[in-house]
């Protein structure tokens, strides 16, 4: 038996891999990330399968869920939000799993960068303006940052920075970054993108925190800063340019 570790995307029920929902729909057990997984994926799940939210339990009560449903001879759909691989905290429960010699697979998901980037219609590269996306959040309660990824550091790089779970901390944010980027630097909150409440922000470092403030922002949200936000004249690729040849475009 196997425990799926499935990402179910920014929101959208229609923005989960056809590979994960359909997991969703065959595991009689799914534990789920109740305060960010939209019920509309859930209700996928077997109706005579168990459904758990997770919200209120430990690690050890995840786990151990895990652990008997796979001794009953049952697959799991463990299912998180976005993509798994970025603040998903699997890694715990996946050591805890090998530890019991439980089997256990990765599901990847749409990312919240992606899905704000979609939703802005934008690319978040662009030549001689970005060609780096740097994601990363800041230090909080739940987790410090290690030495060396503090945003001072990172904004040297002039990177698209996509800063997740930070938007409490956003005046520490603007302040990190306007030294390095100008305060007139492009910058976006994305709140609950996909779903239907979903909220776009734009401003510059310099007015953002005023305006995401106004719109009593506190949780759910990504920012995004860079100079790739509002290059509306920029240099285009190469790729298609007629005068560049590659292996399936060989020069005439």
């Amino acid at each position: 038996m196997t425990v799926y570790f499935i990402g179910a995307g920014p929101g959208a029920p229609d923005l989960i891999t056809v590979r994960g929902l359909r997991l969703i729909e065959s595991c009689p057990v799914c534990l789920y990330a109740g305060s960010l997984v939209p019920q509309e994926v859930i209700a996928a799940a077997p109706k005579d399968g168990q459904v758990v939210d997770t919200s209120s339990l430990t690690l050890d009560e995840i786990v151990n869920a895990c652990a008997t449903a796979t001794r009953d001879g049952q697959h799991v759909a463990r299912v998180h939000s976005g993509d798994p691989s970025i603040y998903g905290a699997i890694g715990e429960q996946m050591r805890r799993l090998a530890v019991q010699d439980i089997s256990y697979e990765v599901v990847p998901g749409v990312p919240a960068f992606a899905a704000t980037a979609a939703a802005l219609k934008q690319e978040l590269t662009l030549p001689d303006v970005a060609q780096t996306v740097i994601l990363t959040r800041t230090a909080v309660r739940a987790s410090a940052m290690p030495a060396g990824e503090e945003l001072e550091e990172l904004a040297r790089s002039q990177a698209t920075l996509a800063i997740h779970l930070s938007v409490n901390n956003l005046a520490k944010v603007v302040r990190a970054l306007t030294p390095h980027y100008g305060a007139d630097c492009p910058a976006v909150v994305g709140y609950r993108v996909s779903w239907p409440d979903e909220l776009l922000i734009r401003g510059t470092l310099a007015t953002i925190r005023d305006e995401v403030k106004a719109a009593r922002i506190t949780r759910t949200a990504l920012i995004l800063v860079g100079r790739a936000l509002d290059a509306a004249d920029h240099t285009e690729s190469r790729l298609y340019d007629p005068a560049h040849s590659h292996v399936f475009r060989p020069a005439s």
